[in-house]
């Protein structure tokens, strides 16, 4: 299944070109979560502050709470986490105590 959400970065060149080069590479223990929890393909694009992330899963592994549950109890994903949000912030959409926020499909064009 492939999901697109959205999330800002704050408004400073500094930290924007901070949070890119930390996505060069990530650390191994973030990817490797990403992989055993079903995310197949991962994909973030940015425009000013605003970034889309697109998403590929396998449908019979990927569970989102279950991988955010997974991720609350590893020091070195807590670790990315806490150093990420230092770059980001919600965007005006996003529910409150939430980071990356699902946007809705309007336009398909295999369904033409």
């Amino acid at each position: 299944m492939r999901y697109c959400l959205a999330l800002d970065l704050k408004d400073d060149a500094a930290l924007i070109a901070a949070y890119e080069a930390h996505h060069q590479r990530i650390w191994p223990e973030v990817a490797q979560h990403l992989r055993k929890h079903g995310v197949t393909g991962m994909e973030i694009y940015r425009l000013g502050t605003r970034m889309v992330m697109l998403m590929d899963t396998d449908d019979a592994v990927y569970n989102a709470d279950r991988m955010a549950d997974a991720a609350s109890t590893d020091p070195r994903l807590i670790e990315w986490e806490t150093l990420m949000w230092q770059f980001q912030a919600p965007t005006p959409w996003t529910p409150a105590g939430q980071k990356w926020t699902p946007m809705t499909c309007i336009f398909d064009l295999r369904q033409q």
